[in-house]
């Protein structure tokens, strides 16, 4: 994917996440084929694109460890 699409991507943060810049990533919503994730303490680092079956497998993971 384009850097400059991800650069211009809107990227949202867990609302788990903490003020005081803690471990977190954000995700940038709205791409068809992939969900673009990265470290939100380097923005402009690298970006990991992974696919919308793998995130929510991740993201169900998550939720039940929680």
């Amino acid at each position: 994917m384009d850097r400059h699409v991800l650069s211009a991507a809107t990227w949202i943060k867990s609302s788990y996440s903490d003020s005081n810049g803690g471990n977190c990533i954000e995700i940038a919503p709205g791409f068809p084929a992939t969900v673009p994730v990265r470290d939100s303490k380097t923005p402009d680092g690298p970006v990991l694109l992974v696919s919308h079956r793998a995130w929510s497998a991740f993201v169900a993971a998550a939720g039940r460890s929680a």
